[in-house]
């Protein structure tokens, strides 16, 4: 994309050039991880940076090649402006996105449920002071553990995921319905009891997490057979999974 001859040189000039226009944090966004060269094919220490970070750097590198990534990131960012003024743009391109994918129109359906369910949670927790990341994932981790009566991180191991994949994109309609509920039930509390702080608001989630399991329980003795399960959406078993789900 640079077109040098000499990128070892390049690599440390645009680190200087960067630095120099502001971008005084680069330096902290950078790490290094052994990867296989492509000359030797032997194991060396490499810069590596993530996807924002990355895509900063792309916008500082002076060569017609990057032109095209560049427009591209504009025209994200137009879009994402857009959404931010009219939030059901996001949801049809989620939409989009997800049918593209190949899931049912069940499933996209309770999906896109469970965002704008997501999306109510948190900002009741935003607003009664819970901190955002770590406090937000204990509360979501005990929504989870009372409606499921399993762990979010025990749960994607039953379903044979890694750490980047979204256990909701691979649950089934069921499961998302009762995270709706879970989640919906826990920021009517919030709203009820006025809590405030995490202690107030864990209390708000276990019982919204109580409640959706509960309804699990009754649907389970219903239909003779546990909701929670191994299933994914994996693109090696998705056929399999959707074709299961369409009769």
């Amino acid at each position: 994309m640079a077109e040098t001859d000499r990128p070892r040189k390049y690599w440390t000039d645009l680190k200087k050039k960067l630095q120099e226009e502001g971008f005084i944090e680069l330096s902290d966004k950078i790490g290094q991880l052994k990867m296989k060269s492509g000359k030797d094919g032997k194991m060396y220490l490499t810069d590596c940076v993530d996807t924002e970070t990355l895509f900063r750097l792309i916008q500082s590198i002076p060569s017609p090649k990057a032109e095209p990534f560049r427009k591209w990131l504009a025209k994200v960012g137009y879009e994402r402006i857009l959404e931010t003024q009219d939030p059901e743009i996001a949801i049809k391109r989620a939409v989009y996105t997800y049918k593209a994918k190949g899931y049912p129109d069940e499933w996209v359906n309770a999906r896109i449920q469970s965002i704008v369910s997501r999306k109510e949670v948190t900002n009741e927790w935003k607003k009664r002071g819970v901190q955002l990341g770590l406090e937000y994932a204990l509360l979501t981790d005990a929504i989870s553990k009372e409606t499921f009566d399993i762990a979010i991180k025990k749960h994607k191991e039953l379903k044979g995921l890694s750490k980047p994949h979204s256990l909701r994109d691979h649950m089934s309609p069921l499961e998302l319905a009762l995270v709706i509920l879970g989640e919906t039930t826990t920021a009517e509390l919030a709203r009820m009891q006025n809590a405030q702080g995490f202690k107030e608001n864990q209390s708000a989630a276990i019982l919204g997490g109580k409640i959706a399991g509960g309804t699990r329980k009754n649907i389970e003795t219903k239909i003779h057979r546990s909701i929670v399960n191994s299933k994914n959406y994996l693109s090696d078993k998705k056929q399999m999974l959707l074709d299961k789900d369409n009769n």
